[in-house]
């Protein structure tokens, strides 16, 4: 019971700030969401409680949605420690939770593999340091400092550092994901971990 009053609470204070921040009154607010003035005021001071489609209309109203609304407001996760994958020659910090794609950086030590992956998806990468091999079919692209690459995942690829190691931030949907970042796994035969 505890746990919900300490969310509702910060609930009720996002709420607020949202509103002040954008400079609203609660007759702003009100409007824009379809509520009272009278009930809003009252779920902001802890005299009402948050009805679900009352969250909505207000999430959508301030810009953003109740998942926001309702996360967490815990800090263990504020420092992003990076996972590290010596035999692969990557170590890489996930720097997003969205559930549609990952934002990552990447720090690749590795030479290009010899064997090209192939998966549903588009990878994009932008290289912060340093300079990336590419192989895309029979092509090899070297991606520089400030360059970046987006390129169709169903084209035999691979990357790897060209020369000293490269580091890049990339863009990866959940197939991306998987073959990319996924921890060492054995692979299936003309499946190799190396993409």
């Amino acid at each position: 019971m505890k746990q919900d009053q300490n969310l509702e609470a910060v609930v009720r204070q996002r709420i607020r700030g949202l509103r002040v921040a954008r400079g609203w009154s609660l007759d702003e607010l009100a409007g824009r969401s379809l509520l009272s003035p009278s009930t809003l005021s009252r779920i902001e001071t802890g005299h009402r409680r948050i009805a679900l489609d009352q969250m909505a209309a207000i999430a959508r109203a301030l810009g953003t949605t109740i998942d926001q609304l309702v996360e967490s407001e815990a800090d263990d996760d504020v420092v992003i420690r990076p996972h590290q994958h010596p035999d692969r020659g990557v170590t890489t910090w996930l720097l997003s939770r969205d559930s549609g794609q990952t934002v990552a950086k990447m720090r690749i030590t590795r030479k290009v593999p010899d064997q090209l992956r192939v998966h549903p998806g588009r990878d994009w990468f932008t290289v912060l340091s340093g300079t990336v091999e590419l192989r895309l079919g029979d092509r090899t692209i070297l991606v520089g400092t400030n360059e970046a690459a987006e390129f169709s995942t169903m084209v035999p690829h691979a990357f790897g550092a060209h020369g000293e190691p490269a580091e890049v931030l990339c863009i990866l949907d959940h197939e991306g994901q998987r073959t990319h970042l996924g921890p060492g796994r054995p692979e299936e035969p003309g499946q190799p971990e190396g993409s």
